[in-house]
């Protein structure tokens, strides 16, 4: 969707993949739309038979498919043409055998994401059809453990599985012992390709996730493009690039639960490890409707996150929405454990006629975080021409430490109309405010030297 915001052209960072003209209905692989039987074979065999053909495009036609695990080939296009909906199972064991992923930021082995690929090269998930993962209170969503979602007192969930795994990464278990899958409670993302490159998400629909949307991992050349994301489960963050370069989302309509995009790069001790951040990263001409933020950085950023540009994003009122809201626009997260970087973001062109409740926001405190010496590095920040028509609490909020100040925030041509607080900023350097106007008074040229708390004056 075009927005009618004000923005200057710049190439795309990504290649995308190109595919023969060759077609493999999955029809052809014993395939039938009676939202009954079992596809996963038909699916994978019309996979393997485009693979090995060099590549093409497997079709999923018009009608109601019921699937389990797909796992993506090298020059493999699936295609769900419009009227399409692949139903994934929610039945655990359908996404077994155990596969490498992360999870919150850590490395593990568990369930296969639904629709994964590993290793693989110019890959694609496109068409106007539909993804429908059929999470809800009665399936995957309870595991979080929160009667919001349907758990109860005596079912399973993954607190205990959570624990095990964060600990394992501090400690430096090795990779193939932190195995997970069957008799354990880790939700497994929607869509994940993991250490792939040229990788194409285009048009689709995706519903009803067990856990994040769109997952890339440690994998470069990504576009996501033309995609609407809808979930109102825990942790059902829109897209989420982790350890990725060279990414372009742009056109995605978000209603989530948490983050509409949330970029990621490892969690504390196993996110040095591996040591790859995120970076080159293009959004654009997005659309929000609800979510924790637009886009968030963080909180998994250990591995450092660099060169972000977002533009055109535009946060409107809902006619269908009881509560269309999306928390903030930008929001930088760490905790004092986190350590890693986030350099060069910069968020323009900004249209908000909804509720948020910290529009631009940098935190070190994220889910209570206090004790630790493991500070991010956090510099080089821009938002330029935002229009924020509706309330909010706080327009601006830096909560840094005074031993880790953010450096270098350049906030100019932002308007927020109707702010219940003043700015608050906590440990800041080279601060520049230029034609920021909050509740019709503007505000320019505040002190740049570090704060170490209370608002600014």
């Amino acid at each position: 969707m075009a927005l009618p915001l004000a923005g200057t052209a710049a190439p795309a960072v990504a290649t995308t993949p190109r595919f023969p003209n060759r077609w493999f209905p999955i029809t052809d692989h014993g395939a039938v739309a009676d939202a009954a039987t079992d596809c996963t074979g038909a699916i994978r065999g019309a996979i393997e038979a485009c693979h090995a053909a060099g590549g093409g495009h497997v079709l999923v036609p018009a009608g109601r498919w019921a699937t389990g695990a797909i796992h993506l080939l090298s020059g493999v296009d699936l295609h769900v043409a419009e009227g399409a909906t692949l139903l994934f199972t929610t039945d655990p064991a359908a996404y077994l055998p155990v596969v490498r992923t992360r999870w919150q930021g850590v490395e593990a082995y568990n369930y296969s994401p639904l629709i994964y690929a590993y290793r693989q090269h110019d890959i694609a998930v496109t068409g106007r059809g539909v993804l429908d993962a059929q999470s809800d209170n009665q399936h995957w969503w309870p595991w979080k453990g929160s009667g919001q979602y349907g758990w109860k007192p005596g079912m399973p969930k993954e607190l205990d599985d959570w624990t095990n795994l964060e600990r394992w990464g501090v400690e430096g278990v090795p990779l193939q012992e932190r195995v997970f899958g069957e008799g354990h409670y880790l939700r497994p993302s929607f869509v994940q390709p993991h250490s792939c490159r040229n990788i194409l998400i285009e048009g689709v629909t995706l519903r009803n996730s067990p856990f994040w949307n769109i997952h890339p991992v440690l994998s470069r050349d990504i576009t996501v493009q033309d995609v609407t994301v809808e979930c109102q489960g825990p942790n059902s963050d829109g897209c989420n690039p982790d350890s990725c370069q060279n990414v372009v989302i742009r056109r995605v309509t978000f209603a989530t639960h948490d983050d509409c995009i949330a970029i990621k790069s490892g969690r504390d001790q196993d996110g040095w490890r591996v040591g790859v951040p995120s970076r080159d990263i293009l959004i654009e001409d997005c659309v929000y409707h609800t979510g924790g933020a637009a886009v968030a950085i963080g909180s998994e950023m250990s591995g450092g996150v660099s060169d972000v540009t977002a533009r055109r994003l535009y946060l409107p009122r809902h006619p269908d929405l009881d509560e269309d809201s999306v928390a903030s626009v930008l929001n930088v997260k760490s905790t004092p454990t986190r350590g890693g970087y986030v350099r060069d973001v910069r968020v323009t062109d900004v249209r908000a006629p909804a509720w948020t409740y910290v529009p631009f926001e940098v935190t070190f405190q994220y889910a209570g975080g206090t004790g630790g010496e493991a500070f991010a590095e956090v510099s080089r920040l821009t938002a330029e021409r935002w229009d924020m028509g509706g309330p909010c609490e706080y327009p601006i909020r830096i909560r840094a430490h005074a031993d880790a100040p953010v450096h270098d925030v350049r906030l100019a041509d932002l308007t927020f109309r109707d702010a219940a607080q003043e700015p608050l900023l906590q440990s800041v350097v080279g601060l520049s405010l230029r034609d920021v106007v909050i509740n019709d008074v503007a505000i320019n040229d505040r002190p740049a030297a570090p704060r170490t708390g209370g608002a600014a004056t």
